[in-house]
């Protein structure tokens, strides 16, 4: 879950449902992990020891309900940036574990991406629920046979769309079949 989804209320309605997430933070995101002991304060003024940034902490959101704690992971991208991670799956000990299950959310957004630009499917102005099937299903089939030839040839969706009319082009270019005065 991206961390601009990270409202309260969806993290409740999950907890609700009983559903595992695994979301990013913003930095000054108010939490607590002394207990009830402090008061709230920003995610990135938190004291971490070398063994809770190897298998994070747990803490309580602001306006969360008292008995609900998520594990909160420190996650260093850069000398200069750190990330939040926190989950609702306390089993979770592994900041390393942790990054590999929230890094699922970027292949569900790449394949949204490509789907729509390679397909068409960001111009579908169907309004019926069976129009937009139609054009939904097989779009969705061409994205995967353009995938497994891409993996197959070792390039890029984009490049191997952007190849499929290449020849023919250069051909046209060349000895054109249509000759206009």
């Amino acid at each position: 879950m991206d961390r601009w989804y990270a409202t309260t209320a969806l993290f409740k309605w999950l907890i609700e449902e009983k559903k595992l997430f695994y979301c990013h933070l913003k930095s000054n995101r108010l939490v607590d992990d002394s207990g009830g002991q402090q008061p709230y304060q920003p995610l990135a003024l938190l004291a971490w020891s070398a063994q809770q940034v190897a298998q994070g902490k747990l803490l309580k959101v602001k306006k969360m309900p008292q008995d609900v704690k998520l594990n909160c992971f420190r996650v260093l991208v850069s000398p200069h940036r750190t990330d939040y991670l926190v989950t609702n799956e306390l089993a979770q000990n592994d900041t390393q574990a942790a990054e590999q299950e929230s890094n699922v959310r970027w292949l569900i957004e790449q394949f949204h991406h490509e789907a729509k630009q390679l397909t068409g499917l960001q111009a579908c102005q169907c309004r019926l629920a069976r129009s937009q099937r139609n054009l939904i299903a097989p779009a969705l089939h061409t994205w995967a046979c353009l995938k497994y030839l891409a993996y197959q040839i070792n390039t890029t969706v984009y490049q191997l769309k952007q190849s499929l009319l290449d020849d023919y082009l250069r051909r046209e270019l060349a000895q054109p079949t249509l000759r206009f005065a």
